[in-house]
């Protein structure tokens, strides 16, 4: 071996060289090796959990009903994390019946105490994981686990703790997570927040405006947009105040809820909002009066069909072409509009919807209306005459207002 090294040692610049080849082939070598060494562990372990989980499939009645002895796997944690995660899946797809019992199970069995003691005890990737596995369960016990997660300083542990209250969909965990951004603000993206909150409160939406009051900026405008998705008929007042908010984004969310919900208030406030400064503020207003398909409906969107903005009158021709009153009548009151790009969105609208050639029978049929009226509102579907200066039948030009 000294020989070896002197030799090296003679060649001078070239042995640098050789010495860096020998610790590449030795680098190489050990790589390689600790690449087929983990190969070889994962098909074992892989091998190994198959055939438990085999084990377990087969006496999966057994073991939920506690006729098997639940010290003869708890005791063992890799049969306790195969058992844990059959019961989730189970969960997953199970009716009510069966999540209940596969519930009942991860109580008695200990396994629901397990994870809510890791999801405060434990930190990074254990807690996470801890915490995913409570929110799947969809129980009740690990709300406040779930909710010490939201404090943790590392985000993708809240974010983690937020997916988690979320998949539960219990006003509890609505709760907390309203307390927590009351005390924190907007520390997570908006989105995952926006979705958790959405499942959480459809079964108590009362709970938003609540915390809503106190909130400002963006949190109240995500908020607004969380009402706007589950709020009921029986919350009008809280609705009807939403619609005269500072904001345009919580404006808009007052006309979503306005038609998801349809209180009886609806006509006449989306009526109001229609005339809104903001453009996309009447654009919701638009689609939420087409969404009540009521003739109440029908004046305020006439209105909405002369509108500045190109995306409103389109709009509001749809809701038009899509109401149940008859064609002929509200196309007869489009025309009064004596606006060519109300006429022509409507127009459009009536083929999109395939009423076009119905609206033409009964403009050609109908015995209530004045030969001459009938002949001119014919001429006016059949694109047979201008419908204004320098526009040509068929386009929608009009300038749109510069958004407020």
């Amino acid at each position: 071996m000294e020989s070896i090294f002197r030799l090296i040692h003679k060649l001078g610049p070239a042995g640098i060289v050789l010495k860096a080849i020998f610790a590449a082939l030795v680098a190489d070598g050990l790589l390689l090796a600790f690449i087929l060494l983990r190969r070889s562990y994962r098909k074992r372990y892989f091998a190994k959990r198959d055939a438990r989980v085999f084990h377990f499939r087969a006496v999966w009645e057994q073991l939920i009903s506690g006729k098997i002895p639940y010290l003869a796997w708890r005791g063992k944690i890799f049969d306790r994390r195969v058992v844990e995660s059959l019961a989730l899946d189970a969960l997953e797809a199970a009716p009510a019946e069966g999540a209940a019992r596969v519930l009942n199970f991860l109580r008695v069995s200990g396994l629901m105490q397990t994870r809510i003691y890791e999801a405060r005890k434990y930190h990074g990737w254990q807690r996470r994981k801890a915490l995913v596995a409570l929110g799947q369960t969809r129980a009740a016990e690990g709300i406040a686990a779930l909710g010490e997660g939201l404090r943790d300083n590392n985000a993708e542990t809240r974010l983690a703790a937020l997916r988690g209250l979320g998949r539960t969909g219990l006003p509890a965990a609505a709760e907390e997570i309203l307390r927590w951004v009351g005390e924190r603000g907007l520390v997570v993206p908006a989105l995952p927040l926006e979705n958790a909150l959405m499942n959480c409160c459809r079964e108590r939406p009362q709970l938003v405006p609540r915390y809503m009051a106190a909130a400002h900026g963006e949190l109240r405008e995500l908020l607004g947009r969380v009402l706007g998705e589950v709020a009921t008929q029986t919350m009008d007042a809280d609705l009807t105040e939403m619609a005269g908010d500072q904001a345009p984004e919580v404006r808009a969310s007052a006309a979503r809820a306005l038609g998801n919900a349809r209180p009886k208030i609806a006509p006449p406030v989306l009526a109001e909002m229609v005339k809104d400064p903001v453009w996309f503020v009447r654009l919701r207003a638009t689609v939420a009066l087409g969404q009540l398909r009521t003739v109440r409906a029908i004046p305020a969107l006439l209105l909405a069909l002369t509108d500045s903005h190109r995306l409103v009158r389109l709009r509001a021709a749809q809701a038009l072409a899509d109401q149940d009153e008859d064609s002929s009548v509200i196309f007869g009151a489009v025309a009064d509009t004596e606006d060519a790009y109300a006429i022509d969105a409507y127009i459009t609208a009536a083929e999109n919807a395939g009423i076009y050639g119905e609206l033409l029978e009964k403009l050609q049929t109908g015995r209530s209306m004045e030969e001459e009226r009938r002949g001119h509102l014919l001429d006016i579907a059949g694109r047979k005459v201008a419908l204004g200066p320098g526009i040509h039948p068929g386009v929608s030009a009009k300038p749109d207002a510069v958004a407020s």
